[in-house]
């Protein structure tokens, strides 16, 4: 058996999932694996949707018409790896043993070989481009250099931050302007130094941006509204805030009480709607992390273009309305609420910003400074001399008072072909990598 054959076949399953099925990663069951070739899988197939059209793009020069998906996401695996540098003779031979394993792809291992041998080695052609659906919009509102500098930035993994309390044993890593520790390396998390003594929690600098932003004081009462998987909710802890955690998902609430538990922090943690839920006494701050087309993170989540067609959009921006209206409702008077999305989409920031100020009259901006985030007359700008790259936006009010900024965590990148091969498939779903022709590439 070649070596890293389950890594790479539990890979090409997840591909077929996303790419064939529709379905998020997050929701996959995880492959009967050991730790380690899990981890591998879930990188491997990361790195594959990061790359969709410029795998094709090789590919198409070797074929006449496109395979079967099933066969199609087993050559994209092995171009892909090969890109980046394994090792061609192992990268193929693990490729072939994959097709010869399945039922519905052994008949064509022959041609997997073929291809591969065929397919010289070197950088994949070009970035992959966001679908249009995401492009145009983004076009308009942050200009074509912004949008062409996210897609660049989306070809690499995300790095792992870590949120620090003050005097923890750390890994190595690098201290970013805004305060998160950036490693130098991955790894497995649970290994790592200081991970056991709970001194630090995993989350990315950006996700950390709102709650340094809210700036709970030690007494205060602060609600973490919609706080699964509940980094934020660490933040406000360790702050020494009197916290309440509120989530719909009672699932993704046990993450955040293993943490709990982990660092020796204390919150209220509530499984409910907060559309129905409503607090017994009022809050001093409230921190509205609220569901969004997650779109600044794309980065980190390689699969959602493939699932996402926008459609979900308006619904999306009713709710968060609707929340607002709920949080500022719960605010003692002078109290003060953050309101953050993890979208590139200015009708998810700065649209929800002029909407709540034109339903509240009372509703007073702020404008405050945060480390490593450069502030642009109230629009969000990314720091670090990374260009206007948005990843998660944050707006504060008291009594409230808004707050704006962003961080360039990330943004996204699709497939789009301009020149793709006639031969792929031509189906009716959306944005599918059965068909990169229904992708395009500029609005």
């Amino acid at each position: 058996m070649a070596e890293g054959v389950q890594a790479r076949a539990a890979a090409v399953a997840m591909l077929d999932a996303v790419l064939g099925e529709g379905r998020i990663l997050a929701d996959l069951p995880e492959p009967d694996l050991p730790p380690g070739d899990r981890a591998r899988a879930m990188r491997l197939a990361g790195e594959v949707l990061r790359r969709v059209e410029p795998a094709d793009r090789v590919l198409q020069a070797h074929m006449r018409k496109a395979p079967p998906l099933a066969v199609l996401n087993i050559l994209r695996l092995a171009v892909v790896e090969r890109a980046l540098g394994a090792p061609g003779h192992g990268v193929v031979n693990a490729a072939v043993e994959i097709a010869r394993r399945g039922k519905k792809t052994q008949h064509m291992a022959g041609l997997v070989n073929a291809v591969l041998r065929a397919v010289p080695e070197g950088p994949l052609p070009g970035v992959q481009k966001m679908p249009r659906w995401l492009r145009q919009p983004l076009v308009h509102a942050w200009g074509r250099q912004a949008v062409a500098t996210m897609e660049a930035v989306q070809a690499d993994a995300s790095p792992l931050d870590l949120t620090v309390r003050q005097g923890a044993e750390v890994p190595e890593g690098e201290l970013l302007p805004s305060g998160s520790l950036r490693l130098a390396s991955g790894g497995q998390v649970s290994a790592m130094a200081g991970y056991a003594a709970g001194g630090w929690w995993v989350q990315d600098a950006a996700a950390a941006l709102p709650a340094r932003l809210l700036d709970a004081q030690p007494g205060e009462r602060v609600l973490d509204l919609c706080a699964a998987p509940g980094g934020k909710t660490l933040q406000l802890a360790a702050a020494g805030a009197s916290v309440v955690a509120l989530d719909i998902s009672a699932p993704r609430l046990g993450r955040l009480r293993d943490n709990l538990a982990r660092t020796g922090l204390s919150a209220e943690v509530v499984a409910a709607d907060a559309l129905q839920w409503a607090p017994e006494e009022r809050f001093d701050a409230i921190l509205l992390d609220a569901p969004c087309s997650a779109t600044g993170t794309l980065r980190r989540h390689p699969d959602l273009p493939f699932v996402k067609d926008g459609s979900e959009l308006p619904g999306l921006v009713a709710l968060q309305a609707t929340l607002i209206d709920r949080a500022l409702g719960w605010l003692k008077p002078g109290g003060r609420l953050v309101f953050a999305t993890c979208s590139l989409l200015p009708e998810e920031g700065e649209g929800q910003l002029a909407a709540a100020l034109a339903r509240h009259p009372g509703l007073q901006v702020e404008r405050a400074a945060l480390a490593g985030v450069e502030m642009a007359g109230g629009r969000k700008a990314a720091g670090c001399g990374c260009g206007p790259i948005i990843g998660q936006s944050a707006a504060a009010w008291t009594g409230s008072s808004w707050r704006g900024c962003a961080w360039p965590e990330g943004g996204p990148r699709p497939v789009s072909p301009a020149g793709a091969p006639s031969w792929w498939p031509r189906k009716s779903r959306r944005d599918s990598a059965t068909d990169p022709s229904a992708r395009s590439a500029s609005p």
